[in-house]
């Protein structure tokens, strides 16, 4: 006879590693993972300077920095959109406990598998062909037109806050800030489609699968209600600038994400 697994207390759990050396910790149980993740600091403020400051230099409403206060207000937020997300049919960890200092919630992997970042997956998919690689990135595409579509925006919608699950919904993490707070909806729209172009597009470029990703990424912002589109045209407009920047993997990566972003964001020829 099987034995019956042992109910958790996690307000307690929660309360016994308040005190862990780290903010966000994994633990791995007998019958589950959990992580609990405990108040830290806020981005430094001259990171918000700086993109305020590129925000009027191009006159890009995408650019403007959400404020993450860090602290009780960050877990407090942070557990508030999970349980949001959760609410309307979303893949995220569910939160199991909180206080105003920290939570515990339950890993989106189930016992014993890992769930790997939708990055690392589009990235080892690249050796396995162009429709292995796409089918992927089209799978982060359609989530974030799902969280859209119910409602809610995301904090940073790079490929590296998506997670694979084992039934192969895309879930999502890392929800410290609110962009939806402090700027228009359509500018976090707008701002959820250039994080995901960025964060994926040299992915594409590498596979053989920017064309057809392009006619995709088409539809996709054809999705969009018209004045987030606008607001991604005017974006786009004005990075037209980096077309003059040479394609020299002696630039580094990040220059090369730029201009695979770049065209991808252009339109498909």
């Amino acid at each position: 006879m099987q034995k019956a697994q042992t109910a958790i207390n996690y307000e307690a759990f929660l309360r016994e590693h308040l005190n862990q050396p780290h903010s966000i910790m994994r633990y791995e149980l007998a019958h589950e993972t959990l992580w609990v993740k405990c108040a830290s600091k806020g981005n430094p403020a001259l990171n918000y300077w700086l993109l305020s400051a590129l925000a009027k230099l191009f006159g890009a409403a995408v650019l403007q920095p959400v404020p993450n206060p860090g602290g009780a207000e960050s877990i407090q937020t942070e557990a508030r959109r999970l349980r949001n997300f959760k609410a309307k049919g979303l893949r995220v960890p569910e939160v199991l406990a909180t206080t105003e200092q920290a939570f515990v919630m339950r890993h989106l992997g189930r016992p014993g598998e890992e769930a790997p970042s939708l990055s690392n997956a589009i990235e080892d998919a690249i050796p396995k062909g162009s429709a292995a690689t796409l089918k992927l990135w089209r799978q982060g595409l359609d989530a974030i037109h799902d969280a859209h579509t119910r409602g809610e925006v995301l904090s940073q919608a790079v490929a590296r806050n998506m997670v694979v699950c084992a039934d192969g919904v895309i879930g999502f993490i890392d929800f410290e800030d609110d962009p939806a707070a402090h700027l228009p909806r359509a500018v976090c729209m707008a701002r959820d489609a250039l994080n995901y172009a960025q964060s994926t597009a040299l992915f594409l470029q590498q596979a053989g699968a920017m064309e057809e990703a392009q006619k995709h990424w088409l539809a996709f912002v054809q999705q969009l209600p018209a004045d987030a589109q606008q607001v991604l045209a005017r974006t786009v407009k004005k990075l037209g600038w980096v077309r003059v920047l040479p394609r020299s993997k002696r630039l580094g990566r990040d220059t090369l994400r730029v201009l695979a972003a770049y065209d991808l964001l252009g339109t498909p020829p």
